[in-house]
């Protein structure tokens, strides 16, 4: 029991810093060369990194664990091309509404995955496993709010723009993790998301063709911070599925990776130049101290 609770809680963290920290260096390009141009290319760059890995050796020593079917690969492949759609729903939803209200509610996809996981698929949890799961999603949903984007302002969430990309993006990432999370039980973390973000880059490519966006990278600088951003994500999702197919705390995976926005707003102080506020900072207090909780327990 503890063997497995720290497994899914050294791979929450290690989703959590992969995603935040490529989420800190697509501040940098995003700024530069736009946003589908950021994607396509941070996301080649992470292919190539996984593809590297696993030619360096990873293949060999989980051929037992391969895909052995044509059915194995699609499914994999799917994932990937789901994944690649809630990218774009999301990146669609913040360029019409406010972050501020819509980072909130993708963030609640980890929860759903958390409830789902305890009252459905008889994940084991204490009383002191769901406080501290609690703790951290509500740091999560602080963190995630501007307080002076929405001072003054009533939220209509049904009125606001972008929720329905959103709101759709939320509900297919809690599908995607969900069922990830049965997928890679017994299956080699990095092989299975190698080809399941190698899948997400080729959706994301032809995506980007049939649309005819230009991709074209004009600033130099930005091609360190693209390949930062594959190699984050690499770890970031080689990590999840490490935590998703040896441990049966599933929640516990879904929502300390989901508090991603941590590290990106910490470091965004020192490496950017942004305040945190007090408000977040009591937000990271609370991520860290119910992260603590779920070692206690």
């Amino acid at each position: 029991m503890q063997d497995s609770l720290t497994a899914a809680v050294v791979a929450g963290l290690g989703g959590m810093l992969g995603w935040g920290l490529a989420d800190l260096f697509a501040k940098k390009t995003i700024d530069w060369i736009g946003d589908v141009r950021t994607l396509v290319w941070a996301h080649v760059a992470g292919s190539s990194v996984a593809l590297c890995l696993l030619l360096w050796g990873s293949i060999s020593a989980a051929n037992n664990r391969a895909p052995r079917t044509a059915v194995e690969w699609t499914v994999l492949g799917a994932f990937g091309v789901l994944q690649a759609v809630i990218y774009l729903l999301v990146y669609r939803g913040f360029a019409k509404g406010q972050v501020a209200t819509l980072a909130p509610l993708f963030a609640s996809f980890s929860a759903l995955v958390a409830i789902v996981s305890i009252t459905a698929l008889g994940e084991p949890a204490t009383m002191s496993l769901i406080l501290g799961l609690t703790v951290i999603f509500a740091g999560v949903l602080v963190l995630n709010v501007d307080p002076g984007a929405l001072r003054g302002r009533r939220l209509k969430l049904a009125k606001v723009p972008g929720v329905p990309e959103v709101g759709a993006a939320t509900l297919l990432a809690t599908i995607w993790t969900i069922g990830w999370n049965l997928l890679v039980k017994g299956r080699d973390p990095l092989l299975s998301s190698g080809i399941m973000y190698g899948a997400m880059t080729l959706a994301l490519l032809l995506y980007a063709a049939a649309r005819v966006r230009p991709l074209g990278v004009g600033h130099v600088g930005a091609w360190k911070y693209l390949l930062l951003i594959g190699v984050c994500e690499v770890v970031a999702y080689a990590s999840v599925t490490r935590g998703y197919g040896s441990s049966p705390h599933t929640s516990i995976v879904a929502i300390v990776s989901g508090a991603f926005s941590l590290p990106t707003i910490i470091l965004a102080r020192p490496l950017l130049g942004e305040r945190i506020g007090r408000l977040r900072a009591a937000a990271s207090f609370a991520i860290v101290a119910g992260i603590a909780l779920l070692n206690l327990a």
